[in-house]
């Protein structure tokens, strides 16, 4: 166990960032995040688990590394749609219905079980024992392309990029969402504040931004085609693109969600909308009843090769349910 003590020079930073800064170990800054999450640290002799407390000047830690241990998650033979692999990366192609990562009431049967049974060892240590080689998540029920590092170093590199969602770099992702209803614009920007629902605490809600937990999210959505009379008196719905500025938990979800225009088959912020369904012709009636996830699809993932430094894009068509989703909304209007 290592001692430190804030100085000048660090009073006021964020614990994490200042054990990142005075540490000999060679760790990340998430591998710090994790070991004061899971309570390593001890801050003027008291346990402290929140990585962002700030540390003033004075201020005394014990810092333990814990040792490395076997990962928790054991390979699975689960089938993997690979897009692309080399010795940094794995580009896969995710279904819906398969969670990311282990967790509460998934201790298995998860894309890390898959990526272990066919990596092996070689994904990235960063993001902790159960996320191994996790730079970014998909919703269990979104389908589409997702990219895993397979070492320390390209981990780091994708990080960073995803933490600049495009602002200053090559990053770019489109997904695709069917949604109730079509905004009157071609394009459209929907810029909020997000944080924690105050009647469920497993929802993201639109937030003032003085909150504590507010965290700005923007969309950007662009109509590709309405579905509905073609006199566009009534739009039963929209195929739109949304092209992430920032990747906050169920964004996309709850920004189209907020102007009004959630995504068929939302459980959790549509369900003011099942009985929309009923109002449908057929086929589009019968696909919408029977359409149990949210309609969404990340269909496109641009971002600079850590190894390389080229820029590296790849593409995923939607699942055969959100196909025929589609398929039926077309045909009741032809």
């Amino acid at each position: 166990m290592e001692e430190f003590i804030v100085d000048q020079e660090h009073d006021g930073l964020r614990l994490d960032q200042w054990l990142a800064a005075v540490t000999d170990e060679n760790l990340s800054r998430n591998r710090i995040k994790a070991i004061i999450e899971q309570g390593h640290v001890l801050l003027n002799g008291t346990k402290v688990v929140e990585p962002k407390k700030k540390v003033l000047l004075g201020d005394k830690a014990l810092f333990e590394v814990p040792e490395a241990g076997d990962p928790a998650p054991r390979g699975e033979d689960i089938a993997l749609d690979i897009l692309f692999e080399d010795k940094d990366l794995i580009v896969v192609n995710k279904p819906a219905g398969l969670v990311v990562h282990p967790g509460a009431g998934n201790l298995s049967g998860t894309l890390v079980n898959a990526l272990i049974h066919h990596c092996g060892d070689t994904l990235s240590g960063v993001g902790g024992v159960k996320r191994p080689g996790i730079v970014h998540r998909l919703d269990k029920q979104t389908s589409g392309v997702m990219v895993v590092a397979k070492n320390d170093l390209a981990h780091r590199h994708l990080s960073s990029q995803f933490a600049d969602h495009g602002r200053t770099g090559a990053m770019r992702r489109i997904y695709s969402a069917l949604v109730w209803g079509a905004p009157p614009q071609q394009k459209l920007t929907v810029e909020t504040f997000l944080g924690r629902s105050d009647n469920d605490r497993t929802k993201q809600a639109v937030v003032g931004e003085n909150r504590p937990d507010a965290r700005r999210a923007v969309t950007h959505a662009l109509i590709i085609k309405r579905f509905g009379p073609k006199d566009g008196t009534d739009w039963s719905a929209s195929l739109v693109d949304c092209v992430l500025e920032t990747g906050r938990t169920h964004q996309i979800r709850v920004h189209m969600a907020h102007i009004g225009h959630p995504l068929i088959g939302d459980q959790i912020y549509g369900s003011g909308f099942k009985t929309k369904a009923q109002t449908l012709p057929e086929p589009a009636k019968s696909e919408a009843l029977s359409f149990k996830r949210q309609a969404l699809h990340a269909k496109m993932l641009a971002f600079k090769h850590p190894k390389s430094g080229e820029i590296v894009e790849f593409t995923a068509n939607p699942p055969d349910d959100m196909v025929q989703l589609l398929q039926a909304f077309s045909r009741s209007w032809q």
